[in-house]
């Protein structure tokens, strides 16, 4: 059995690995397997607008199915990990995540030859701190955090500051998960995003509990709906989203923030609890190959971290400064590193602490709950011991 799918596997990897036509004419028998596939939404071209269903395509060309569900943060991906009982093949982790989930164990090595499209990812993309060794992933992706703004309501929007101002109250959306808005808030002070000082973690916890009162709502793939309908005027979020935000609204722009902001590489992994490792890697190596990483970024809106992807892609999209910021831009990103397990807790605290108002908020309402189950109990006692003096 195991050389019937090494056999599979080496003629559909043969077959990926040649220079590929996007309709090829001729679809690949049904092998009967299917891989699932666990991404960030709205993270691939699906068939919509003209564009190229890449997972069709994929079945079509090498028989193999595609299970694809999605997951809207980095920590979800990890807690279903964590969990147990998840049963992926691929995962899209970001930088500090596989960087994480390659320390507790959670990652297969992969085999690169079975990948031979692993070989048109640009060299600046190897060797990646969260990778040094390039073993256990591949990157995706690529992009920069920056703010999306109403011109209805802001006339411009230059600084992170932005998302502190008053003028903006209850129309601010602000990212839903710590790592994002820790590191907007060390950008503003100053301070690295990936800091493990307790001091400077606090005092990023108190600028952010400061915003909350301005905050309409802590959010990931909702900014579109809300961004679109006017519902929020100001919000961050990742570049690539600028594709579908500002070139559908004419009114949305987006701009990366005077003081800097953060560089992230989303890359492809496979859990080492996969039993289709092979099929995992004859799919990476589809999305790796030139052509279709240009039919992908192009719908998805991302940067290809592939140059060859480029040739097959519009002169407009490739020369965007949004998807691909200068060299003076990029000289003010940071990458997120894989932080410490106390400093994580840490922040996970303290985030809890923003979303409840602080922790004498958290106290007070705590106080409120215990007043409301004693009164419930209170009242129980009182009717149990009416009811005996009625048999009485």
């Amino acid at each position: 059995m195991k050389k019937r799918v090494s056999a599979l596997l080496l003629s559909a990897v043969i077959f990926l690995s040649m220079p590929m036509i996007v309709q090829a004419e001729e679809s690949a028998p049904d092998t009967g397997v299917t891989i699932n596939v666990y991404n960030w939404g709205e993270y691939i071209a699906n068939g919509t607008d003209g564009s190229l269903d890449i997972n069709a395509e994929f079945t079509r060309r090498t028989g193999i199915k595609v299970n694809y569900t999605t997951f809207d943060s980095n920590e979800s991906l990890y807690s279903k990990l964590a969990g147990g009982g998840a049963d992926y093949d691929v995962i899209v982790p970001s930088d500090y995540m596989v960087g994480k989930l390659k320390q507790e164990g959670f990652l297969a090595e992969l085999n690169f030859d079975n990948i031979p499209n692993a070989g048109y990812i640009d060299e600046n993309f190897l060797h990646p701190d969260y990778d040094a060794e390039n073993l256990y992933s591949i990157p995706y992706t690529w992009g920069v955090v920056g703010l999306f703004y109403n011109t209805d309501y802001i006339d411009e929007v230059t600084s992170w500051s932005s998302l502190w101002d008053d003028r903006y109250q209850g129309k601010i959306l602000m990212f839903d998960n710590p790592r994002d808005s820790f590191a907007i808030a060390q950008v503003m002070l100053s301070y690295s995003m990936n800091s493990t000082d307790e001091n400077e973690l606090g005092e990023a916890a108190a600028l952010l509990k400061q915003q909350k009162p301005l905050v309409q709502a802590y959010v990931m793939d909702q900014i579109f709906d809300k961004m679109a309908g006017g519902e929020a005027w100001i919000a961050p979020y990742y570049s690539g989203d600028a594709a579908i935000l500002v070139e559908s609204n004419d009114n949305i722009q987006f701009v990366i923030p005077e003081e800097g902001t953060n560089y992230f590489v989303d890359a492809l992994c496979i859990p080492k609890t996969s039993t289709k490792k092979e099929y995992a890697e004859a799919y990476i190596n589809f999305l790796c190959d030139p052509e279709i990483s240009a039919e992908n970024v192009s719908y998805i809106g991302y940067a290809t971290p592939e140059s060859a992807a480029k040739e097959y892609m519009d002169e407009e999209i490739v020369e965007n400064p949004i998807f691909y910021p200068d060299q003076e831009t990029l000289e003010k990103t940071e990458v997120f590193t894989n932080l410490p397990e106390s400093t994580s807790l840490l922040m996970d605290r303290l985030w809890a602490e923003v979303k409840m108002g602080g922790p004498g908020e958290s106290v007070v309402l705590v106080l409120i709950i215990l007043a409301f189950l004693a009164t419930y109990i209170a009242i129980i006692i009182y009717k149990r011991k009416k009811r005996k003096k009625g048999f009485l």
